[in-house]
């Protein structure tokens, strides 16, 4: 039965291919579209990273060899000046401005409104040495200007010293944002306080947190406990086994060639349709 469908179904293709020969012709390739023409680049923007804020000091009434009176014409600025004086860190910050010896200094100050989101009672539970780490975590041995945050290899270097893993400080522009990242706390410089050729001091919304304050927090996952083998049934069970596998593969190989057989002759009756189909049209 198979070898008669497939002789009349070749039949019928013969017979399409000698009285229709252009019927198999293709149609016109269609013409390659043009690829649109590339847009201009836009210039570049001179605007500056982060904006000189209002209330900033003017460099020709303020000497930048005092830290002091720049935060306080600043203002809001209380508590971060109270800890540089305290800690003595001032006095040092002062003396490197004036004899010059560093390539500038550039101050991340977090406002008083920074220092308040802190846990209450976090500032007094760091003993001296925390606080100036705290400190010279926020300063920077390098004069960095309000247009170059983009330039900054992270993670980048403090005075605190330049520790990824005890101490990670990563910038990230965008836009006319600049963000920094501690790995405690994410931060943002939201204006310049005060900028010359050696001095930049630069407001931040959040305390930057040093991640060695807090340690590695996040615990070990658990290993997965293995499952136990399931006891093994013996000789006779293995011997069931074997015959309920052989079964089943004798069943699924009955059925695949039930469905072979099957396939094939729908498979033999769709071509002749098709065939018969296509020399009607011809003729």
């Amino acid at each position: 039965m198979k070898q008669i469908l497939f002789s009349f179904s070749l039949f019928l293709l013969m017979l399409f291919s000698l009285y229709c020969p252009n019927k198999a012709a293709t149609g016109p390739v269609a013409s390659p579209k043009h690829a649109p023409a590339p847009k201009a680049a836009s210039p570049t923007s001179t605007k500056p990273l982060v904006p000189t804020l209002p209330d900033s000091p003017d460099t020709s009434d303020s000497t930048p060899d005092d830290i002091t009176k720049i935060l306080k014409k600043a203002k809001t600025f209380t508590i971060l000046t109270r800890l540089l004086k305290t800690t003595e860190i001032m006095n040092s910050i002062n003396s490197q401005l004036i004899t010059g010896k560093s390539g500038g200094l550039t101050i991340l100050a977090p406002d008083d409104s920074a220092f308040s989101q802190l846990k209450a009672g976090f500032l007094n539970s760091l003993n001296e040495n925390k606080k100036i780490e705290l400190l010279q975590f926020h300063i920077l041995p390098q004069f960095v200007d309000s247009n170059n945050f983009d330039s900054l290899s992270n993670p980048v270097e403090t005075v605190a010293g330049k520790d990824p893993l005890k101490r990670p400080l990563n910038f990230e522009s965008l836009g006319n944002s600049v963000n920094i990242s501690t790995g405690v706390v994410n931060a943002t410089v939201t204006g310049v306080v005060y900028q010359d050729n050696k001095l930049a001091i630069y407001r931040l919304d959040k305390v930057l947190l040093p991640l060695d304050f807090f340690g590695n927090k996040a615990p070990a996952s658990a290993p997965v406990a293995a499952k136990a083998p399931k006891a093994g049934k013996g000789k006779a069970s293995s011997a069931e086994d074997e015959d309920e596998t052989t079964t089943q593969e004798q069943k699924s190989s009955g059925a695949v060639s039930l469905i072979g057989i099957e396939g094939t002759k729908l498979k033999a009756i769709g071509a002749a349709f098709v065939a018969a189909a296509m020399f009607g049209n011809c003729i």
